[in-house]
């Protein structure tokens, strides 16, 4: 028997990595003008907000308009990255037939990258207040950009490659896309940069079961005075607005695109009173729960 969260979870839209061969175990990049042409396949709509479970870079080479990610459109140009984290909620500007490229990179991937290079990702974290999904590159940047997208694609079509050429290559292009915005967490010592991300994955992991700061601080044995300085530290947030970052941003990634009604999402979240819940999101957002959800129906009826 399902249980109600199994139940919600699977009118989510939830979209997979699936490498098309070997060589490209991880990491893969599209031409957005063969993705344009293959969408009659997709057993999802793109243009409508969907979950990923991997990191998506689309990088516009020709054309413009806009790309929905977790709530927010952010309006694209000829050189922007749009860096799309695990299990963000985006949706593509079909109607707009931009041209680039999507790269679809695994976490596993990005783990086989971070035993061998120390590359600032403090930065693409969407629990940080100063977030932001699009880079605008410099021309200098984009050049570099192309000619390492084309060596990585040049190695993947190689099967005697060494994949760690492919990792390094990639790496490159993460830091040529970092250098240009703000950088979080630069300045910590690689055991600060460890504890930190641990925090992170645990809130992503147990912020249904778990919401108290000081809980999280005894799993990962530090004092609760110990991990707002390091949250601090990090990115200039206590380690409980992270929490309550990371509870109202997937509350909304639900109320947007699931139909379960309010008081199922408040448990699927935690929360066993929902009059709590509601208070709760009220506090955060200036919206109620159906307030929000209305808005934005509103919204992307009013985009489509």
């Amino acid at each position: 028997m399902t249980t109600n969260n199994e139940q919600i979870k699977e009118v989510v839209p939830q979209v997979n990595f699936r490498a098309p061969c070997k060589q490209k175990s991880g990491l893969e990049i599209l031409d957005l003008g063969d993705f344009y042409q293959k969408l009659h396949r997709c057993r999802f709509d793109p243009a409508k907000p969907h979950r990923i479970s991997y990191y998506c870079f689309i990088y516009i080479t020709h054309g413009s308009g806009g790309h929905f990610v977790d709530f927010e459109y952010y309006q694209f140009q000829p050189g922007s990255f749009i860096l799309i984290n695990q299990d963000q909620v985006h949706a593509f500007d079909i109607a707009s037939r931009a041209q680039g490229k999507m790269i679809n990179v695994t976490a596993a991937f990005f783990d086989s990258i971070l035993a061998k290079v120390r590359l600032p990702f403090f930065s693409l974290s969407n629990l940080f207040s100063t977030y932001t999904p699009l880079i605008n590159l410099p021309d200098a940047s984009i050049d570099t950009c192309n000619v390492l997208l084309e060596e990585i694609n040049k190695t993947q079509q190689n099967e005697l490659d060494d994949p760690l050429l492919a990792q390094l290559l990639f790496s490159s292009l993460i830091m040529t896309i970092e250098n240009q915005q703000q950088h979080h967490g630069e300045h910590l010592s690689d055991v600060q940069q460890q504890r930190f991300n641990q925090f992170k994955q645990l809130i992503h992991q147990t912020t249904q079961t778990q919401r108290c700061a000081a809980d999280y601080a005894e799993r990962l044995h530090m004092s609760y005075k110990s991990l707002n300085q390091l949250c601090r530290h990090a990115c200039g947030l206590t380690a409980k607005q992270l929490i309550d970052n990371y509870t109202i941003l997937e509350a909304k990634r639900c109320l947007a695109i699931e139909s379960a009604q309010v008081q199922e999402i408040a448990y699927q979240l935690g929360f066993d009173d929902v009059t709590y819940f509601v208070k709760f999101f009220k506090r955060h957002t200036q919206l109620t729960p159906s307030q929000f959800r209305a808005q934005f129906d509103h919204e992307m009826r009013h985009l489509n």
